[in-house]
């Protein structure tokens, strides 16, 4: 269940009559769970509860619904009870159906309210869902309710106007229309309470023939200035409405047809209390609902205000607040900065609803609040016009939303720091200026949409709600000042790109490199910020998937960020970006800002383990978002440091018919002399890592005619041929001419020393191991045939987990080992016989640890709860023996590690006479 729907369980659960007995089992029910789940607990056999009449649920919640008047003692009750605690209970709660509270085990939060208002509170269960939520949400839920009940009058006005989901246009701009009126009626903006929900339910007709009608004219009434009212025509019940200008009411004011249905929900989202509404948070949240892909997650899409500002602060908000710091009192110091801040530009080219610019509008409202305190002038009205926070966005009803967003967001900000009065008093008109362009981010030139600072471009858009890209450009009201270039591009790696975005890609990076199919889409987003910086001051950051920093892409497009002038002069190392949902994986991202001119050193923020975040200064941040100089790791197709050649393992290439189970192995009815001949052990990536035995087809071509004379193994290379000559690849049509083996047939001729491709980063240490001349490993491995042992030392230390984690592509944040980035580029100092000796011996131990504990396997022994003490024991005398062949002792940490190994990569690259180029 997502959010909305969660929401709506909750609400019709507490209008329903109160069931002590049902309770329980009806409240768990509303936040998803399982009847098979419920029906074990009402059997007894999963509740661990010891309070009389009360449910517990293992990690979850304990809970009863008591008899009247004893919800205080039953809570408590339930707070002491020894099982909350050895059970893990999430929550624990209590109701006897007029009074209900719980409280939050883990957070300490607490709830108490009336029965009938526990809704409202739905946000801070939402870990019963397995939804991970945030302070906001927790606090109101309202945004989650209204984005539920809008959706259900979307959906339900296109399936009685089929027409309207082919005018999607006009559907999200009437959409618009309706939130604007919902939030206008409850904050005043219309006098007279709910003048908008009582007019439309008052005027029109029960049956809904005419709520288009109606609506209609009152649109047309805000359009029209209330002295041409009557020569309008205008009907009298719409002349109570005020003159909302700024165009969100010109044009058609053509309406849906309304059913029965769709009227009360109308009615119904107006009941709501739209003064609650969070505009950074429903602005994200609503826009999945004009999305049919997006539409089964509504409710999640929310980004929190923490992550948003792990961009604006170092962007620009924290230097900001610096200066008001030392200002003090001093008027003269709080009016520059003030004069300052109105001429700051925030502009986001790849807006979406809004959330960047809206949380930065914010937060610039509360510093100058606080100048205007300062200075004796509380009332004074906001000298930071809308018009200078900019967005690009694609999608038309997220860019309608974004201005809807930043008009919500100045009206709470007057009525917060001025007053209801004076907020009111100039609300209305709205200005009709344009600062939203809805439009393709990577095509557009960006300078006509936020202009450098200080020319004078006198060219208005016409229109608030709609955009014609040829009058893009508005006049700023303070000329000069910086500009801040922020916000959350599409990622979109290259695999997923479609031809349009293929394009775009293209016309930015065609004439700059030959390598730009390989980028992601967000890359386009970083160029055109270091291109915009070239004409005017300016400090860009955007999030983006940590792949952009890691393996192939960094030598293709930071050379070329760099040469624009610019450098990185603050980054957010990897970190999980997730909206509300737990069980889909927030993606993991960075956060990089470009700076042309260094007004102070780079900061780099890191997470420490317990979730919080440190930063340093540094003298320089390269590519990999390292403290470390500006190199990009290239590809080595041998290796540059003169160890033994690594290659990837035997690509089957053989639609699953060479590789067998033992089950399959037996059926094939073989003699010993035959399966010792035809069948080998063969090792993927999880296989090799959790210990589980496969086995393949591995045929000589001396031996071809006798297996083919089995009819099993027969049919296995008969199905491979088949497979192969059915491919459009022509290697594969040739590879068909030897059905009976993989694309490689490598295998050592004494033993293997074998590295995973793919591993969790939560190990401490990269799986690896050595395998016998009987044993094989496909192309999820990497292979060191017969090499020495000292090389599985290397694979094995810290030293290489930090290299490969920084310079290789990452899938989220699990390794991906490359040979030819990990392998062949790793620093390493000129090893004597001595050293190989001590190495080979380290190899040896850990070997020797592992086996002591047989049959763990490497999943069971690298567990980082787990490890066992002597095969750690082991890892660090091998980390103690490099380090000290490295600088003569143990690395402090990773940062040391990584800034010695670039510093090593440099000098082997010079040597080598390779450069950086893209």
């Amino acid at each position: 269940m997502n959010p909305v729907e969660i929401e709506e369980a909750v609400s019709n659960l507490a209008l329903e009559p109160f069931d002590q007995a049902e309770f329980p089992f009806q409240f768990l029910r509303a936040f998803g769970q399982k009847d098979t789940a419920l029906t074990r607990l009402r059997a007894g056999n999963t509740n661990q509860s010891d309070v009389p009449g009360a449910i517990l649920q293992r990690g979850n919640i304990h809970i009863a619904a008591c008899d009247p008047g004893r919800v205080d003692e039953t809570l408590k009750a339930l707070r002491e009870s020894p099982k909350t605690t050895s059970q893990k209970a999430k929550f624990i709660l209590a109701t006897d159906g007029e009074a209900f509270q719980a409280e939050d085990m883990n957070g300490g939060g607490t709830v108490a309210c009336a029965y009938s208002e526990f809704p409202d509170h739905f946000g801070f269960f939402l870990p019963l869902a397995g939804i991970t939520t945030v302070e906001q949400i927790r606090e109101s839920s309202f945004d989650i309710k209204a984005t539920g009940r809008l959706n259900k009058l979307y959906v339900e006005l296109l399936k009685d106007n089929p027409d309207w989901a082919r005018r999607s246009a006009d559907m999200n701009h009437f959409m618009a229309r309706l939130i604007f009126c919902f939030f206008a009626e409850d904050t005043d903006i219309f006098l007279g309470e709910g003048l908008f929900s009582k007019t439309i339910e008052q005027m029109s007709a029960r049956d809904s023939s005419d709520t288009h009608i109606v609506m209609a004219e009152i649109f047309r009434a805000m359009d029209t200035k209330p002295e041409t009212r009557e020569a309008a025509s205008i009907k009298p019940y719409a002349r109570k409405f005020p003159y909302v200008n700024g165009q969100l009411f010109s044009g058609s004011t053509e309406c849906p047809r309304f059913t029965k249905i769709a009227r009360s929900y109308l009615l119904h989202i107006s009941s709501l209390n739209w003064k609650k509404i969070n505009p950074d948070i429903f602005g994200s949240m609503i826009q999945a609902v004009a999305d049919d892909e997006e539409r089964g997650a509504l409710g999640m899409h929310y980004t929190s205000v923490p992550n948003i500002l792990k961009v604006l602060n170092p962007l620009f908000l924290d230097d900001l607040r610096e200066k008001l710091e030392e200002a003090g009192d001093n008027g003269r110091k709080l009016l520059n900065l003030r004069n300052r801040m109105a001429k700051i530009r925030v502009f986001d080219p790849a807006c979406g609803s809004g959330n960047f610019l809206v949380i930065a509008y914010k937060e610039m409202r509360a510093i100058e609040a606080e100048i205007n305190k300062r200075r004796g002038e509380p009332d004074r009205r906001s000298d930071i016009p809308l018009t200078n926070f900019r967005g690009i966005e694609l999608r038309d009803f997220p860019a309608e939303i974004a201005r809807l967003a930043l008009i919500i967001a100045e009206y709470q900000c007057d009525v917060l720091y001025r007053g209801q009065q004076e907020a009111l008093a100039e609300f209305l008109p709205l200005d009709s200026q344009n600062w939203i362009t809805c439009g393709n981010a990577l095509r557009l030139d960006w300078l006509s949409i936020c202009p450098p600072t200080g020319t004078g471009v006198k060219v208005q858009a016409n229109d608030l709600f709609e955009t014609p890209l040829d009058q893009a450009e508005i006049d700023f009201e303070n000329e000069g000042g910086e500009t801040y270039i922020c916000g959350n591009p599409p990622y979109l790696g290259s695999t997923w790109q479609d031809a349009e975005q293929k394009s775009d890609l293209e016309r930015i990076f065609g004439h700059r490199t030959k390598s730009w199919k390989s980028l992601d889409y967000v890359a386009g987003w970083f160029m055109k910020a270091a291109d915009y910086g070239l004409q005017t001051r300016t400090v860009a950051a955007f999030v983006s998937t940590n792949s952009i920093c890691q393996g192939q892409q960094v030598p293709i497009l930071w050379p070329l960020v760099f040469s624009a002038d610019h450098e990185i002069g603050f980054a957010h190392t990897s970190f999980k970006w997730a909206n509300l949902a737990s069980n889909k994986a927030g993606v993991t991202v960075v956060i990089v800002g470009l700076q042309r001119r260094r007004s102070s050193a780079p900061v780099l923020f890191q997470e420490a383990d317990d979730g919080s975040t440190v930063a340093r200064e540094v003298d320089c941040i390269n590519a990999y978002l390292c403290a470390a100089p500006r190199t990009e790791v290239q590809q080595a197709r041998a290796p540059l440091n003169g160890l033994p050649s690594m290659v990837r393992g035997n690509m089957p290439y053989d639609g699953g018919h060479l590789l067998l189970t033992l089950d399959e192995v037996e059926r094939l009815s073989l003699s010993d002399d035959q399966r010792a001949r035809f069948i080998r052990k063969n090792y993927g990536g999880a296989e090799f890592i959790r210990g589980i035995e496969r086995y393949c087809l591995w045929l000589d071509d001396v031996d071809l005619e006798e297996a083919l004379s089995n009819p099993a193994i027969k049919g296995r290379v008969e199905a491979v041929r088949t497979m192969r000559l059915a491919s459009p690849d022509k290697g594969a049509n040739e590879m068909a001419k030897r059905a009976h083996q993989m694309r490689e047939m490598n295998i050592g001729t004494n033993h293997t020393i074998v590295a995973a491709a793919i591993s969790s980063e939560n190990r401490p240490f990269l799986p690896c191991g050595v395998i016998d001349n009987r044993t094989t490993i496909n192309n999820k491995n990497y292979a060191l045939y017969d090499a020495p042992l000292w090389t599985m030392a290397l694979i094995a230390s810290r030293l290489h987990w930090v290299w490969v984690g920084t310079v290789c592509v990452r899938l989220e944040m699990r390794f991906s080992y490359s040979n030819t980035l990990g392998w062949n580029t790793f620093p390493i100092p000129t090893l004597t016989d001595q050293n190989k000796a001590d190495l080979t011996r380290c190899a040896e131990d850990i070997l020797l640890a592992r086996e002591a504990h047989f049959p763990a396997t490497i999943a069971d022994l690298y567990d980082p709860e787990k490890m066992p003490e002597d095969l750690r024991a082991a890892h660090d005398r091998n980390d103690e023996v490099l380090e000290r062949i490295y600088i003569g002792r143990r690395f402090r940490n990773d940062t040391e590690r990584l800034e010695k190994l670039f510093e090593l990569y440099t000098k082997m690259t010079a040597k080598s006479g390779r450069g950086k180029a893209a």
